[in-house]
């Protein structure tokens, strides 16, 4: 143990300190891998979600200093909407903020998807983790409401169409004695403009966390990997496409102004089925609640010892008809007709028989192209050969100096520009530039990783 010690260099005896120290905390409860070479991100596109969070966490707390969840009281457009346009434009940083705030949830939602998309391909809820698997499923539902809430307590033109959807929504619920739609509005939205917006700020920065970080204890497993390089340049990714695309303020919401706008894309499909023009909560209540219900009840349905995605075609081909379906679905959602001289109505109206048959003609190309595909791939397996030769490194020790010195240099370039942008007030440059900043490190992190396993 003593010569296991001296080889350990300065940050993993500091690390271990810390554990020796805290392992009877629930924290320390669970064990963190740090790889010591690439492994791919996907097994734990989990813990990336949960860094996101944490960004969120941030950027969202120091937002809250600023930001007034009150409607009237500020002139011609509401507080919520005045104060938003006060980080946006007059407060120092309140721009980066923002957008990194508004970038991350967006990235949020894409990873928790991608997450259980993966989950899912690869059968890993088959290893006794059903209650990982089902309390990820609500997680999921989580995340995108609370996404929801964020942006409409922004009160602009496109917060006011969500609300209106969430609100209409909630009142054509079913009644269940006492327990009906409008009641269900009421209690959720409240009775006028002034009720909503306390009650969908207090849902996003207090509620619906809350309720994230009860589940995290049950959904999270017991050993989890933290690849600090991936998540560096996951980091900086968000960085980069907040500079690259920075987030609208939009108009204030004025419900006679007559603007089409659509949701967030991660509601332009239940935008989709409402503009059928169908029963709402069949369309918009229904529906989804059958997709997601779908997903609990893969783990007891499907029960066999196969876990590749190639030994499951019929639970594969439902995966892959569920993505179809949901981007079909968001395609809808997010189309309106070019002719200007229809009514609004007849620009958004999504007709039903067209729309239902898209859907049945998608489930059945999705069915016979997977069935198609991995029949093939089964035909044409070979088995490995026991004798191929061991690849050698891809780079040498002296091309890795020179790359990591390389790197080096231009992280100091970076940080400069980053900083000479931030001054002069170039922002979207800025944000872009840190980004850079992550990336890079991520990079010479991984560098420096692969380094350690080449031979002196």
């Amino acid at each position: 143990m003593a010569t296991q010690d001296k080889n350990k260099n300065t940050v993993e005896k500091f690390w271990d300190y810390l554990v020796d120290r805290l392992e009877r905390t629930l924290f320390f409860g669970t064990k963190f891998t740090f790889p010591k070479r690439f492994v791919s991100p996907l097994g734990y596109l989990g813990v990336l979600t949960g860094v996101v969070f944490l960004l969120l966490g941030i950027t969202g707390g120091l937002l809250m200093v600023f930001y007034q969840p009150t409607l009237p009281g500020c002139g011609s457009s509401s507080c919520a909407f005045s104060s938003v346009a006060l980080i946006n434009d007059k407060i120092p940083y309140g721009y980066f903020l923002r957008n990194l705030h508004y970038t991350a949830s967006n990235a949020m939602v894409l990873l928790a998807a991608l997450h259980l998309y993966y989950q899912y391909f690869s059968g890993r809820f088959k290893i006794k983790n059903e209650i990982i698997w089902v309390t990820g499923v609500i997680y999921g539902l989580v995340t995108v409401l609370e996404a929801f809430t964020g942006y409409d307590i922004i009160f602009n033109q496109r917060a006011g169409l969500a609300i209106e959807i969430g609100a209409s929504l909630a009142n054509a619920s079913p009644s269940f004695g006492p327990i009906t739609g409008s009641a269900i509005r009421v209690a959720t939205f409240g009775t006028g403009f002034g009720d909503f917006i306390l009650r969908l700020y207090a849902a996003h920065v207090f509620i619906l966390p809350m309720f994230m970080l009860i589940l995290t204890f049950f959904h999270f497993p017991k050993y989890l990997v933290f690849d600090l390089p991936v998540v560096s340049t996951v980091t900086g990714g968000i960085f980069m496409v907040s500079g690259l695309f920075p987030v609208e303020l939009g108009t204030p919401y004025n419900p006679g102004s007559g603007q089409l706008t659509i949701p967030e894309w991660y509601l332009t499909s239940l935008y989709a089925l409402l503009r059928t023009e169908l029963d709402k909560f069949t369309m918009a209540g229904l529906i989804p609640a059958l997709l997601l219900l779908m997903f609990a009840v893969v783990p007891f349905v499907d029960t066999s010892k196969k876990m590749s995605w190639k030994e499951r075609p019929f639970f594969t081909a439902l995966g892959i008809t569920s993505i179809g379906q949901v981007i079909a679905t968001t395609t809808w959602g997010a189309y309106v007709h070019p002719d200007t001289t229809l009514t609004t109505l007849e620009r958004l109206y999504v007709p039903p028989t067209v729309y239902f048959g898209s859907m049945i003609v998608l489930t059945a190309v999705s069915f016979a192209i997977t069935y198609g595909v991995i029949r093939y791939l089964n035909a044409k397996e070979r088995v490995r050969r026991a004798g191929a030769p061991i690849a050698g490194p891809l780079l040498s020790r002296e091309w890795i100096t020179m790359l990591f010195l390389l790197l080096i240099a231009m992280q100091v370039l970076l940080n400069a520009f980053a900083i000479e942008a931030v001054q002069t007030g170039l922002r979207n440059i800025a944000l872009f530039e840190i980004g850079t900043v992550f990336v890079a490190f991520g990079v010479i992190a991984h560098l420096y990783r692969y380094s350690q396993q080449l031979p002196f």
